[in-house]
């Protein structure tokens, strides 16, 4: 998650590397551009305010650079700023975007273009909301709408050892991928000693890739309260620690209610309440190569047949039509 000491730093020291570049001479762009997007998006103009179409649409998808069709900023991350500009918190990499300082109209900015192709999207400024306090204020005809991919989505939750978690998931049909690492904390960048002292904040959470069409992310979040145990705070049996709470990262207000109706759900099904934590998606960082595919790769440990194995076999026990054919 960038931060406003991020962008100052790329204002002042060059942003990061883009994945690609695209270069066309100002008659190629003026071809494939109205007058409108290409006053804004090329000569660095601006849009009055509540006049961009996009500034009162919510549908879900990606927002791309109107001149390159590079992914730039995510509808769920997306707000209400009343600035009369469409307004983001966050872009969709850390690379996408270009910053730099705009001195223009006697006013210090940070400038923010694609990163691709340059383009002028707009400004950002730190009077966003929580966590990243960024506003990304953006002209709409600098973007475009692209559809959204409906056949993957992304989920963080942390349910004990993301060992555990991570051997779990790998099982479940309509999983594409499972990475191990670390969210809810106060620090960049943690390692696995520092997180493991509990002064840090993070939790040890796993990375879901996975397609709703197959999975969808209540039945997810049904075998996540399923195998582990939600009502233990701050531990998952001999492993304790607030990196071991039980927790929800929500990226949007669909996943927060989605997460919060089937806690509701689920507490008929244990004796103690379930203590899970459910919050919003902060910075999240993948875990050490060493913790990555743990199981799979050392499923005849002691602590994987003591503690994971069990986990697994619920796993197959209760939810035998959500299963892979093989790992």
């Amino acid at each position: 998650m960038l931060t406003w000491i991020d962008v100052i730093k790329f204002a002042n020291n060059g942003s990061p590397a883009p994945d690609r570049r695209v270069e066309k001479t100002e008659e190629e762009w003026k071809a494939i551009l109205t007058p409108s997007q290409f006053q804004i998006a090329r000569l660095k103009g601006t849009e009055r305010a509540g006049t961009g179409e996009f500034c009162e649409r919510h549908e879900p998808g990606l927002y791309g650079c109107v001149c390159c069709d590079t992914p730039l900023f995510d509808s769920r991350l997306k707000f209400e700023s009343g600035s009369g500009w469409p307004s983001f918190t966050q872009p969709v990499k850390e690379n996408a975007i270009k910053y730099e300082k705009d001195t223009s109209y006697g006013m210090v900015r940070v400038e923010v273009m694609c990163n691709t192709c340059d383009a002028h999207q707009g400004h950002v400024f730190p009077d966003g909301p929580a966590p990243s306090g960024l506003r990304y204020c953006i002209n709409s005809a600098s973007m475009k709408l692209i559809e959204e991919d409906k056949t993957e989505a992304t989920a963080i939750l942390g349910g004990g050892c993301f060992w555990c978690t991570e051997a779990v998931f790998q099982r479940v049909k309509g999983v594409e991928k499972v990475e191990s690492g670390y969210s809810g904390g106060t620090i960049k960048n943690p390692t696995y000693r520092e997180i493991g002292t509990g002064r840090t904040g993070h939790a040890e959470v796993i990375k879901i890739t996975y397609n709703p069409e197959i999975l969808p992310y209540a039945d997810l979040l049904r075998i996540f309260f399923s195998t582990h145990d939600p009502t233990t705070l701050n531990r998952q049996g001999y492993d304790q620690g607030t990196q071991y709470r039980s927790v929800i990262f929500y990226q949007d207000e669909d996943e927060r209610q989605t997460s919060e109706a089937v806690k509701e759900e689920m507490k008929g099904y244990f004796d103690d309440p379930i203590v899970t934590e459910i919050s919003p998606l902060g910075a999240y960082y993948p875990a050490e190569n060493y913790h990555q595919n743990y199981y799979n790769e050392n499923g005849s440990q002691p602590y994987c047949r003591a503690v994971i194995d069990p986990k697994v076999q619920k796993l197959r026990s209760m939810f035998k039509d959500r299963l892979k054919e093989e790992v």
